[in-house]
């Protein structure tokens, strides 16, 4: 059989189609600095910005970025934004630089990121892109000597579920979807090139002793706890309102089943009375009976995100202790010594 000709376009919808998955976030040092700078100099403010690089396979290059200006709730100042947006990326695309859009990063504090709007924001930027990540940088957490960057983005059954905007129970027992499953952390590889190695090479002092050496003397970790005990509190608390709103609910739905029960009883015996009459049967479902309007289950999606914000803040502190544990033990060793 004759090779039949295909054109750019066939060709490279079979190779988007064929596309393998998401495997590792390769950035660039010059990037990973610019954003600690960006979210260090705002810091506590939020911040957030754009990532420019190159999908590649399963490998998603992120070489450059910019900043977003930090703007208030209007559409005026959000229409700026996104005219800001633009002309940033023409000016990159006019000196060469790489200026595909491949997701944004955002800085966060003691690691509170999972909240709906930023689904939101993953869902509009994948309208047009499609692969995105999100890189997280929380400078609370770097300051106790751990660089707290991480890629993350939505799971393929998450999205499909969102779109539907069916959290229900029996949607998510159908499609096996539990609270972690709805981000995916993907792995983040620091890439440099020959040049920039040689002069941190060169830049290296033969006896290195870096402020973080000292740091970790640092025996006071109170404030940092305290904090993360104070938010795990909070969504603990909310939480607890989100199961009465589901506690809520099975109650209404007990009592509307019991009244279809008792309104079923006495519509059978009413037709059994009628048949003895001779009369024709009345329905036994009525759609205008309220007792038969069906009650909306609550999305389960907040108490999801709760969850996975619980378990989050119990993994920081449980990480916090343990090595302030460490230190306490090796400075009391070294006093009785």
């Amino acid at each position: 059989m004759a090779n039949v000709p295909r054109s750019f376009l066939q060709v490279a919808a079979k190779e988007e189609e064929a596309a393998p998955p998401l495997r590792v976030v390769q950035i660039e040092g010059l990037v990973i600095l610019k954003i600690i700078k960006h979210c260090k100099e705002f810091s506590p403010a939020l911040v957030t910005g754009q990532l420019l690089g190159l999908d590649v396979g399963s490998v998603l290059e992120v070489t450059n970025c910019f900043p977003f200006p930090v703007r208030e709730e209007d559409e005026e100042i959000e229409a700026e934004g996104a005219n800001y947006q633009l002309e940033m990326m023409r000016c990159l695309r006019e000196v060469n630089v790489d200026n595909n859009t491949v997701g944004w990063y955002q800085s966060t504090l003691f690691g509170s990121f999972q909240t709906v709007e930023l689904i939101e924001t993953f869902m509009n930027y994948l309208e047009n892109i499609k692969r995105c990540v999100c890189i997280i940088y929380d400078p609370s957490r770097s300051n106790q000597g751990v660089l707290a960057l991480k890629a993350l983005k939505l799971s393929d059954s998450f999205m499909e579920l969102y779109r539907s905007n069916n959290f229900t129970g029996e949607k998510l027992r159908e499609k096996n979807l539990s609270w972690v499953d709805i981000f995916e952390e993907i792995p983040i590889k620091v890439s440099n090139s020959a040049l920039i190695s040689a002069f941190m090479t060169e830049l290296e002092p033969d006896t290195p002793v870096t402020q973080c050496d000292y740091e970790r003397l640092q025996l006071s970790t109170n404030p940092y706890l305290e904090r993360n005990v104070e938010f795990l509190i909070e969504c603990m608390d909310d939480l607890s309102m989100e199961q009465q709103k589901f506690q809520f609910y099975y109650r209404n739905l007990s009592r509307q089943q019991a009244q279809q029960q008792a309104w079923l009883q006495k519509r059978r015996s009413d037709n059994m009375a009628r048949k003895a009459a001779g009369e024709e049967p009345l329905p036994e479902e009525d759609p205008s009976n309220p007792a038969f309007k069906p009650i909306p289950e609550p999305s389960r999606l907040d108490s999801f995100l709760i969850t996975n914000q619980i378990s989050n803040y119990c993994n920081q502190i449980n990480g916090v202790a343990g090595q302030s544990f460490s230190r306490l033990y090796l400075m009391k060793a070294l006093q009785e010594n």
